[in-house]
C-alpha cells in the first residue's frame, strides 16, 4: 500500500502527537514517583485538592480513550 502525501502527513502528525503524550506521561509518572515534590510533613488540604483536580482531568482523558463513563457506548 502506497502512502499518499495526505496520509503521510496524518501519520507524521499522529506520531508527533503520540511522542508528546509519551513525554508528558513520563514526566507525570516521575513527578508522581516523587510524591509531586512534597514531603509528608508539608501536605495540606490544598495539595489534596490539587491532586483531586489532576485525577479529575486524567479521568476525563481515560474515560474518552477507553470509552468509559460518559463516553461509554
Amino acid at each position: 500500500m502506497r502512502r499518499t502525501p495526505k496520509t503521510a502527513t496524518a501519520l507524521d502528525t499522529f506520531i508527533a502527537r503520540k511522542a508528546e503524550i509519551d513525554e508528558m506521561l513520563g514526566r507525570l509518572k516521575a513527578l508522581s514517583d516523587e510524591h509531586f515534590g512534597y514531603s509528608p510533613e508539608e501536605i495540606n488540604w490544598g495539595h489534596a485538592g490539587t491532586l483531586a483536580h489532576y485525577a479529575e482531568v486524567l479521568k476525563r482523558i481515560t474515560d474518552s480513550a477507553f470509552k468509559e463513563g460518559e463516553h461509554a457506548e
